[in-house]
């Protein structure tokens, strides 16, 4: 009998080691995203959480409630990002402290997060053969990144709009920006982006960014350019 209940008590000491070396080491974090301005929930952002301690990556993605989750380990913190186009921006940090000895986190951390979503962004490195609209191989890469953030914001519909210096015609400029737009829209439409999400529209000249005085000044002007619509 001694021996049984000997073997029962070993038992019971392995199911407790075992127990407790199978407690959960994470936590279950959850949240919302919600447009600062209207309130508005914004489905499909990517949510990045950086820890602090080793620079680990942690995502999750936003459904059409605005709502996401995910599970971070414990005993760090993280700083939170708002993934954009080519870009990020910082929004807050959560610590998650170590749980107790043989302790775990039952209930989910709540993350709520208000943000005012960029509107117009820039194509950078999207070039041009001289006084065309073709297409130079550079750009590829950068409007390879656009069509994979439409195909992750799929509700969005966008207008690319097409700009150029002041040099030469205004009547010129305005159907050169309007081609390369286009240029642009074909491109993405190539990559699996529908069509109606997508608007072409040429500016000229009429909506410089800088002074067109200097060369400089003239090359940011000569510019494509994304604007979310609403």
């Amino acid at each position: 009998m001694k021996k049984v209940l000997s073997i029962l008590f070993f038992s019971f000491l392995l199911f407790l080691t075992h127990a407790q070396t199978n407690l959960p080491k994470d936590a279950k974090v959850e949240g919302s995203v919600v447009d600062m301005r209207s309130k508005q929930p914004q489905n499909n952002e990517l949510i990045v959480f950086k820890s602090r301690k080793n620079g680990n990556e942690y995502q999750a993605v936003s459904d059409s409630l605005g709502k996401f989750t995910t599970r971070l380990p414990a005993g760090d913190k993280y700083e939170i990002f708002i993934m954009g186009f080519k870009d990020s921006t910082s929004y807050n940090l959560i610590e998650i402290p170590p749980p107790r000895p043989n302790g775990f986190y039952n209930n989910a951390f709540s993350v709520n997060i208000e943000f005012d979503p960029p509107k117009t962004f820039i194509l950078d490195n999207v070039e041009f053969d001289f006084g065309k609209a073709t297409l130079r191989p550079a750009s590829y890469k950068t409007l390879d990144e656009l069509a994979e953030y439409l195909q992750r914001k799929s509700d969005d519909k966008i207008e690319i709009g097409g700009h150029t210096d002041n040099v030469g015609s205004e009547a010129k400029n305005k159907i050169l920006s309007l081609e390369r737009a286009k240029s642009i829209v074909a491109y993405l439409v190539s990559k699996g982006i529908d069509a109606a999400r997508l608007t072409a529209k040429g500016y000229g000249s009429m909506e410089p960014i800088e002074e067109n005085n200097t060369e400089a000044g003239r090359q940011k002007n000569r510019r494509s350019e994304v604007k979310i619509l609403e």
